[in-house]
């Protein structure tokens, strides 16, 4: 997976958002937020767009790159 939620999850929990305010409020579907939380799925333009407005953020705010182990002429390099 090249893109974490980590910061997302974070800045909800900061902002005092639960499991149950999050669905309430629209903010992430059922199916996205658990999909975010296993790192077998991503957040479309739309649900972007109203996070960051809701949280008064940036999307690098919610999101950040890990750039994936590579093996380079039998050199492991990460980050």
């Amino acid at each position: 997976m090249a893109i974490t939620y980590d910061k997302l999850f974070n800045l909800l929990k900061e902002k005092g958002y639960t499991t149950y305010k999050i669905r309430k409020d629209k903010l992430i579907g059922q199916s996205t937020l658990t999909a975010l939380k296993n790192g077998t799925g991503g957040l479309d333009a739309k649900t972007l767009n109203r996070l960051c407005d809701v949280l008064d953020c940036q999307p690098g705010d919610l999101m950040a790159f890990v750039r994936e182990k590579a093996i380079i002429s039998g050199n492991e390099e990460a980050d």
